[in-house]
């Protein structure tokens, strides 16, 4: 059924990123997403739980912080910013989630979530009902088991984030930001060393525990030294060892 439908898709529709009718079979980005080593079977039985609606619009919200948990989200196009409100309503940068990553999971252990999440970009994403998800999961021992290695990561994810911000380096924190979307680029099969930085410095430095002035040095410094070339938010990585070595870290090819 799923191919019938796709089969109708004139060409601009089947390769917009943000087209709702494209199927997890379909997806570019299948691979690295939920149905990762599932049949081709199991995944028509995947797409009958996922909800495609229209694409966000730039600083609209996926879901807000202790909203009730109801669904997991794949990014199936654009970047979705995670975040934070301090006590003094202030924005807390939490995470960065490109094409093919989920979000949504802090929400699992207190039935609320934890994040609020929103667009830093026209963007799309699938919504997986966690309900479904758990009865797909145990019948599909591949999907349960992927499921878990995310959850996993999200574990590392986090205390990598505490081990960043305990270093007193600015340089390193930024290296390791720029290697970290290097090597998530590359898992998409995009651009390791050329990319379009989504978020603005502010985030950046939001997220990293920086100021915006010093992102900006950084990133100066950065190009002076020839480790990279940046015009406006477009970058070039031009020594990625030399980047890595700054890092000082071993970097995941997953958000920090």
């Amino acid at each position: 059924m799923s191919t019938i439908k796709t089969s109708n898709l004139d060409n601009s529709q089947k390769t917009c990123p943000h087209n709702s009718q494209i199927t997890c079979g379909d997806c570019r980005l299948g691979s690295i997403c939920l149905p990762l080593a599932m049949e081709s079977d199991d995944i028509v039985k995947l797409d009958e739980i996922v909800q495609r609606g229209r694409p966000l619009q730039k600083s609209e919200h996926v879901y807000r912080e202790n909203d009730d948990f109801s669904s997991v989200y794949a990014v199936r196009s654009g970047t979705i910013k995670t975040y934070r409100l301090t006590g003094d309503g202030q924005e807390q940068v939490t995470g960065f989630y490109f094409p093919g990553e989920i979000l949504g999971m802090d929400g699992i252990s207190k039935d609320h979530y934890a994040n609020s999440a929103k667009a830093l970009e026209t963007s799309a994403v699938c919504e997986i009902p966690f309900n479904h998800l758990e009865q797909l999961s145990t019948q599909f021992p591949s999907m349960q088991r992927h499921f878990f290695q995310l959850m996993s990561q999200e574990i590392t994810n986090d205390q990598q984030l505490i081990t960043l911000l305990g270093k007193n380096s600015a340089e390193e924190r930024v290296a390791a930001l720029l290697i970290s979307i290097s090597a998530r680029n590359a898992r998409r099969k995009l651009s390791a060393t050329s990319f379009r930085l989504p978020m603005s410095r502010t985030d950046i430095g939001n997220y990293l525990g920086l100021t915006i002035e010093t992102v900006s040095r950084v990133f100066s410094r950065f190009n002076k030294q020839g480790l990279i070339s940046v015009e406006g938010k477009e970058v070039t990585l031009l020594d990625s060892d030399g980047l890595k070595s700054i890092a000082n870290i071993k970097v995941t090819e997953h958000p920090l």
